[in-house]
């Protein structure tokens, strides 16, 4: 059996073992996201102490490859920060400012281990091939990318088994890549990420059983930001893989977070306020459950993991064709409005209960046509 494949396995074998033990840990310490407003879609307290698992599962796969690199023990050591981080907000709560302070000082001590962005690519046809970066810049660069992910996939968790299933799809894809560009060590790490994902999914899909809370999606986001990083040298193979393909994989939670940032600055709103107005919550506006609403942006992931795939191989037509694909999807979702007092998930939510005083007519009459894929 292969390195790359023990890995993998390993990290799903740990992480399916530990997350019920977090289930059974998260109420006795207070780790439970209890629904206390309507932008949750679901209606019970629910342990948010995944991220533990997941930890717990790419940790033994990082120490199955069994190279303890300056790259390794950064990554270590910033994930260990930020788990604890966001278990600590899981629990008690964390201010916004305080949690980005710790994404900076991750970010840092990455920057520190050599995880960095050292310089570019020259793609004029005058000067040198590689434009090496300042100082200054390269943690400038490297500080913003990796705070950047790391609160692009915290906010796309918003729905079962979304951030855990999307990760997954952009990690195999990124370990595709890496191995085709021989990067053994950066598809070997990937993996144990990937098989900590996939772990946590049979507990993490709808139904969920156990969200990853604070502490999984900022792990998440500060793993994948970092292990592009990894060996990095002045080619104009790094600017791609570094930059450029992990772009392409994460479109989708890139865009929906830079579409929340515009739109809760349009409306005079903190960046960091939750609401409604996601890619998700505006597909299930739309008439579509939890499953199949995920199962919509795992499509829409996917086309893009594949693009990133073809674009590795120079297939650039190709990947541009499927890139223009899931442009169009995610265009189309968008242009789905959401109603500001969240009328339409009050009457879903009547439709839901049992014994409604109103009549299920009337109240499918106020949502409007849902079509074939109606509640």
């Amino acid at each position: 059996m292969s390195d790359h494949l023990v890995v993998f396995l390993l990290a799903v074998v740990v992480t399916a073992l530990a997350t019920p033990l977090c289930i059974l840990i998260a109420p006795k310490i207070g780790a439970m996201d209890i629904p206390k407003d309507k932008r949750r879609v679901h209606k019970k307290p629910i342990p948010r102490f995944g991220g533990f698992a997941i930890y717990l599962g790419m940790l033994t796969g990082f120490f199955r490859l069994g190279n303890m690199s300056e790259q390794m023990l950064g990554i270590i050591g910033a994930a260990t920060l930020i788990m604890i981080i966001g278990i600590v907000d899981d629990i008690k709560g964390v201010p916004a400012k305080i949690k980005l302070v710790g994404q900076i000082i991750c970010a840092v001590l990455l920057w520190f281990s050599t995880l960095r962005f050292s310089g570019m690519a020259n793609f004029f046809s005058f000067g040198p091939d590689y434009i090496v970066f300042p100082v200054w810049l390269s943690m400038a660069v490297t500080v913003f990318w990796i705070v950047a992910i790391i609160n692009t996939i915290n906010l796309i968790d918003g729905l079962d088994g979304l951030a855990a299933g999307v990760v997954l799809i952009a990690c195999l894809s990124i370990a595709y890549i890496a191995d085709y560009t021989d990067r053994p060590d950066t598809c070997i790490i990937i993996l144990a990420v990937a098989g900590a994902c996939a772990g946590f999914l049979f507990y993490n899909f709808n139904p969920a059983r156990i969200f990853m809370g604070d502490s999984g999606s900022m792990l998440l986001g500060l793993l994948l930001a970092s292990v592009s990083l990894v060996g990095d040298t002045p080619t104009k193979s790094v600017t791609l893989f570094s930059a450029t393909v992990p772009v392409m994989l994460l479109i989708l939670p890139i865009f929906d977070t830079s579409f929340a940032i515009v739109r809760r600055t349009v409306k005079h709103r903190p960046i960091f306020e939750a609401d409604k107005g996601h890619l998700h919550h505006r597909i299930m506006a739309m008439g579509f459950g939890q499953r199949r609403t995920v199962l919509v942006l795992y499509s829409i992931s996917g086309i893009m993991a594949v693009a990133g795939i073809l674009w590795t191989m120079r297939m650039k037509g190709q990947a541009l064709v499927l890139a223009l694909i899931a442009g169009v999807l995610i265009f189309i979702f968008l242009g789905i409005g959401i109603d500001e007092n969240d009328k339409i998930a009050e009457l879903e939510a009547q439709m839901m209960v049992k014994g409604s005083s109103e009549d299920p007519e009337v109240i499918e009459e106020k949502i409007g046509s849902r079509g074939p894929f109606e509640l």
